[in-house]
């Protein structure tokens, strides 16, 4: 196989494409002092936004003044489903817009997190772009802001989706991606980052604990999960170990995880999201595993971190292929019909920074 040809991963043609970014402005007691109470400040500072929302012409928009985390679906029907500490978005980018507050009456929040939602098409295709967009939506929002000394955190999530065993379901076509860095592609298209910025790669998939994966493995009408559970930690150690993936996680305690660059954010767990806090710039094996032979979950969730080395100058191509390779093999170690079950494949990129009044600074 040519170089060119391992440096790009060929993905099927109706891979989705999601695109969100959040602009994270700390609630300070100097910004309270300007209102009255919480519900006021948060009220006016929805309106302010949405107001210039509309003259920026950017069209999905959610403000968040209860602290819950934002997780971006696709999806037909446009919906937000709130639970006690995230809100999940069901949206379909070429149709949907929105303009709402999710907030909480007498709750002071940590922080007003205002979240773009990319809309159109070519969603990874028009990144820079966007993303130059909320960059001068926040220029323009903070001098409206009633205090000038904020700190603002911007965060850009990315991901494509898709079933890794699509082919097996007649669907052929492919597209090769390079899947170059985030910071690359901006460069390339004129749209500036602090070169300092956090930034971060990984791939999730979701495994669901079928019946048949089950009666393979444990013995009927047991009570204690440790086999399955062990065997499928086992299984997968292995597959990634072949194929030199060091950055790894299996979370089998009904907790959604959430990945972060343990260099700049800070790791803590709660009650929905079990933190995954790997540092790419580290060579040594990084093993996380958080279940529990007591608890019979329906999902078991996997995560592959890219390593610094793993960017190559064309992109996250040759590591996409890496990974791809081993999720087949661990499933080739299981009962999973390929034929009839989907394995969903997330490639997620993160960047994050702070903006100071600035964007391009």
């Amino acid at each position: 196989m040519s170089l060119s040809h391992q440096q790009k991963v060929y993905i099927p043609k109706d891979v989705r494409s999601n695109q969100y970014i959040t602009a994270e402005i700390k609630v300070t007691d100097a910004l309270l002092a300007h209102y009255p109470d919480y519900k006021t400040c948060y009220k006016t500072l929805s309106r302010e936004i949405f107001n210039l929302a509309d003259q920026e012409d950017v069209r999905n928009i959610h403000v968040i003044t209860n602290d819950k985390l934002p997780v971006v679906r696709f999806h037909t029907e446009a919906y937000c489903f709130p639970t006690a500490e995230q809100i999940i978005f069901f949206y379909n980018p070429e149709y949907h817009e929105a303009q709402t507050l999710h907030s909480q009456d007498d709750y002071r929040a940590r922080k007003i997190r205002i979240v773009f939602l990319a809309t159109g098409d070519e969603i990874r295709s028009n990144s820079a772009s966007f993303h130059t967009k909320v960059q001068d939506f926040v220029a323009k929002l903070v001098p409206q802001l009633p205090e000038t000394e904020l700190t603002i955190k911007i965060r850009d999530h990315q991901h494509l989706s898709y079933d890794l065993f699509a082919k097996a379901k007649g669907n052929k076509e492919t597209y090769g991606y390079k899947l170059r860095a985030i910071g690359r592609r901006y460069k390339a298209r004129n749209c500036p980052i602090p070169e300092d910025h956090g930034s971060i790669c990984y791939v999730t998939v979701k495994l669901p604990l079928s019946r048949t994966l089950k009666q393979a493995i444990l013995p009927e009408h047991t009570t204690d999960f440790t086999p399955l559970y062990q065997k499928l930690e086992d299984a997968f150690v292995q597959a990634a170990s072949a194929k030199q993936l060091k950055r790894i996680a299996m979370v089998a305690n009904g907790l959604t995880p959430l990945v972060r660059n343990s260099k700049y954010d800070q790791v803590e767990g709660t009650d929905e999201v079990q933190m995954l806090g790997f540092d790419p710039n580290l060579e040594e094996q990084q093993f996380v595993s958080h279940w529990d032979g007591k608890h019979l979950v329906e999902m078991v969730s996997f995560t592959i971190v890219a390593g610094k080395k793993d960017c190559k100058d064309a992109g996250f191509g040759r590591f996409m292929n890496q990974v791809e390779d081993a999720l087949k093999g661990f499933t080739s170690a299981l009962a999973f019909d390929k034929t009839r079950e989907s394995l969903i494949v997330r490639f997620h990129q993160h960047i994050s920074y702070h903006s100071h009044n600035n964007t391009n600074n």
